[in-house]
């Protein structure tokens, strides 16, 4: 009951959240300027301010955040690793190989996300033909590549980093730390992040059996192989739509689900869903510090996450016996 009256505080600490990361940006506007221009769309600049720039941006940031944490929570249960995080398997190094050489060559934002959702299919096709041969699915070989792969990413993002000119380096840099600005289409995302959550959500039960081990599983039934490709695939998928819209913004994705287990949230029933508004929620309230703390100057997400998330994730840990 109270783990359920958690999920049901958190619903309705969405629109919350939505509503105060779309009240605070680098233009003053109260509470009523925001609630009216809301509700009745008009020609004057306190809409234009909130339906063109914040709400957009707001609606990014919580899609972005969804997905990652979602993400997170998939992997750790097929790897059964508490490290695991959206980026392990080293979709997003391929994203932002493909985003910064676009970048390198002078293309424009809709070139350059699509670069990043190339670059990032490739390294999902390139983890899973490594490792799953002949119907043999090897989850430390998948690991294996995955880090090894993310490296050999890593390295190219350096090289190009090296040879880009001086004009382009600070664009690219803030794209790798996290960057909401550009995110204007958000509709496929939080589409792609509502057809997830609720395959996620079907197949909860089986995710708990999963966790106890593949010959468990298959004792109680459980098709392991076609499971654990169908969460591999939906997590990349997910990871790959998240740095398109976002940049690679970390910690979400590895913080978002330890919290919700270390609060005693385990039955993937309710993790995932809460999962996904906490991670949404928490990446919509670290844009708005973002944009708003140093205004007009914004800073990159990924830093606030970080800057937020790990004071709390140690001193959960502290408190956890």
């Amino acid at each position: 009951m109270r783990r359920s009256l958690l999920l049901g505080f958190l619903i309705l600490l969405a629109p919350a959240i939505f509503f105060v990361s779309v009240l605070f940006g680098s233009v003053d506007l109260s509470a009523g300027q925001v609630f009216d221009a809301l509700l009745s769309r008009s020609n004057d600049i306190t809409s234009d301010i909130v339906w063109k720039l914040r709400v957009p941006r707001v609606l990014a940031a919580f899609g972005c955040g969804g997905l990652l944490a979602l993400a997170g929570t998939l992997l750790q249960v097929l790897l059964r690793n508490p490290l695991a995080d959206p980026y392990i398997l080293g979709v997003s190094g391929g994203a932002a190989l493909g985003a910064l050489s676009a970048m390198l060559f002078g293309l424009g934002m809709v070139n350059v996300n699509l670069a990043a959702l190339c670059g990032a299919l490739i390294a999902i096709a390139a983890v899973f033909g490594l490792s799953f041969r002949a119907g043999d699915w090897n989850l430390f070989c998948l690991l294996l590549c995955g880090v090894v792969l993310a490296s050999g990413f890593g390295a190219l993002i350096s090289l190009v980093l090296v040879l880009a000119p001086q004009a382009n380096l600070k664009g690219m840099l803030f794209w790798l730390m996290g960057d909401l600005s550009q995110a204007d289409q958000t509709t496929p995302a939080l589409i792609l992040l509502a057809v997830l959550t609720v395959a996620s959500l079907l197949f909860g039960g089986t995710l708990n059996i999963l966790g106890l081990g593949d010959t468990k599983a298959k004792t109680l039934g459980v098709a392991v192989i076609p499971t654990q490709l169908a969460i591999f695939f939906a997590a990349s998928i997910a990871t790959a739509a998240a740095v398109v819209l976002g940049g690679t913004v970390g910690f979400v994705g590895l913080i978002v689900p330890h919290l919700l287990r270390l609060l005693g949230i385990t039955d993937h029933r309710l993790l995932i869903p809460m999962a996904v508004l906490v991670g949404g929620g928490f990446l919509a309230i670290s844009d708005t510090f973002a944009r708003t703390f140093w205004a007009p100057l914004q800073l990159p997400v990924g830093i606030v996450t970080a800057l937020f998330g790990v004071p709390v994730m140690l001193f959960l840990l502290s408190r956890k016996r």
